[in-house]
């Protein structure tokens, strides 16, 4: 009640409009993205009050959340990565003439998924604060560890590509003046690099300049379909939608758990319309567009995207880039993610809390009202689009710290962004090791200090023994999993052999 007493603020409310409109647009241009969205505007909120800040933020995410699919049925161009999902289903039932029912199923599956995952947030988030204040600086980094071994073990891309590109990030996190000695570390003589990169403008550069460059090089021209939505149509589809209830809680379970565990909303939506299919009676039909492959990824990808900062707040640990985006604004503004939060600034997190129920439904009205508008934005040549992010980019870089290297910086991590889409390599396990680099790394520091260099420590309580164990599982899950099914095998055949 405290924190909707916080969001009563008129200019809260009217931040959480702006928000909500500039992340639906955010999420219908390809080239941009949550994370990238939230890391351009981040600079700007620097003037506004902690609150007031996230709030704008946090409904940029949700509206980028929601804005993925217009353009995921519409154009079959998914607006974000975790709307691949989407235009399995969603875009065939555009070209069935059913756009409006595809978007309607879309936007309310995403409604649903991101509201239990504010609900598990609501009441999960202070038993997680209280617990985590056990932690010390061996448990921290077991949890650090914990959120690298998950992406190496659990994703679905190569290990050998997520530990590469992580290792990069570790590099990079490394520039600069080191923490616990106070010395230089890879400048090179250069005063520029004391302050190493500031993972805003590798995430401008990575997610932004990269994905336009590989844009440019497709030659990509905007070719869609016309969506008008009405309330017969949408009301029309309400009433099919409970018909997918148990798709809903899977995805939406599915969604929590990977943005908890930081798995994040891709994997989710991938994950979701997979069991959909499996369990679903028309599982054969799925791709042809059925509108159970649209709840499905949907309702997982908002889940995910939602839950992400559970983990944010309570340990100081994102679930996805965008999270990680908002923890460095968190710490901009003087404002340490963990426990304590949770004690210091209750009305912050609290007024944080408020705007995700609100925002969820403004976000849903929003999309509802206005998709032909957004959709006719893609009309637009993809030549004009193309620059107008970039200099937003540039100027987003620029603000950060006032120095024009930072744009130079900016656009060598575009290209570098650009060759890891080239290459297949994921980047959110690189933009994950940079942001968390410097404090995994003080926390491994600060426990072998405590424990005069005994490797022991981690295995010091069942707390962080226990965390330490499933991370090593997790790590090696894929060797784990891959001797259990040849095993099988073996098993099976040898009943027969006997018998015989």
């Amino acid at each position: 009640m405290h924190g909707f007493g916080v969001l009563a603020d008129p200019m809260n409310i009217v931040y959480m409009f702006v928000g909500i409109t500039l992340g639906v647009l955010i999420g219908v241009l390809p080239g941009l993205g949550g994370a990238n969205g939230v890391a351009i505007l981040l600079p700007l909120t620097f003037s506004m009050s902690p609150t007031s800040a996230i709030i704008m933020l946090s409904c940029i995410y949700w509206g980028a959340l929601f804005g993925g699919a217009i353009t995921s049925v519409l154009f079959n161009i998914p607006g974000e990565p975790w709307s691949v999902a989407t235009t399995f289903d969603g875009h065939p039932m555009a070209q069935q003439g059913r756009a409006g029912e595809a978007l309607t199923a879309a936007f309310t599956s995403s409604f649903l998924g991101a509201f239990v995952a504010v609900v598990l947030i609501t009441f999960l988030a202070p038993l997680i604060a209280k617990f985590a204040l056990k932690f010390g600086p061996a448990e921290f980094f077991a949890v650090q560890l914990l959120t690298f071994c998950s992406f190496v073990g659990m994703g679905k891309e190569s290990p050998f590509k997520v530990l590469t590109a992580m290792m990069l990030g570790f590099a990079l996190a490394a520039v600069g003046l080191d923490t616990v000695t106070g010395q230089l570390r890879m400048t090179f003589g250069s005063v520029e690099l004391l302050r190493g990169f500031d993972f805003l403008i590798a995430v401008i550069g990575l997610f932004g300049i990269g994905e336009i460059l590989l844009t440019m090089e497709e030659g990509l021209a905007f070719k869609g379909k016309s969506a008008k939505i009405n309330s017969k149509v949408v009301l029309e589809t309400w009433k099919q939608l409970p018909r997918y209830w148990a798709t809903a809680v899977r995805g939406a379970i599915v969604g929590c758990w990977m943005g908890i565990t930081p798995g994040g909303a891709t994997p989710a939506s991938f994950m979701s319309y997979g069991l959909a299919k499996r369990f679903s009676k028309n599982g054969a039909k799925f791709g042809t567009g059925e509108m159970e492959g649209v709840v499905a990824p949907e309702t997982a990808a908002h889940a995910a995207g939602t839950s992400a900062l559970l983990p944010m707040l309570t340990l100081g640990i994102p679930g996805s880039p965008t999270a990680a985006v908002l923890l460095g604004g968190l710490l901009i503004w003087g404002l340490q993610p963990g426990p304590l939060l949770f004690v210091e600034q209750k009305e912050f997190v609290w007024g944080l809390i408020a705007s995700m129920y609100l925002g969820n439904v403004v976000g849903l009205i929003v999309v509802l009202t206005t998709v032909p508008l957004f959709a006719s934005i893609l009309r637009i040549p993809f030549s004009i689009i193309a620059p107008i992010i970039i200099v937003i980019c540039a100027v987003g870089a620029y603000t950060v710290h006032n120095a024009f290297m930072d744009i130079a910086v900016m656009l060598v991590f575009g290209v570098l962004g650009y060759i890891f889409k080239k290459l297949s390599y994921p980047l959110a396990p690189l933009v994950l090791a940079l942001v968390l680099g410097d404090m995994a790394e003080s926390s491994f520091r600060q426990a072998m200090l405590l424990s005069q260099g005994d490797l022991s420590i981690f295995w010091s309580n069942p707390l962080v023994g226990t965390i330490v164990t499933l991370a090593l599982t997790m790590l090696f899950w894929p060797v784990i999993s891959l001797a259990i099914t040849r095993l099988r095998p073996r098993q099976a055949t040898k009943p027969a052999v006997s018998l015989k």
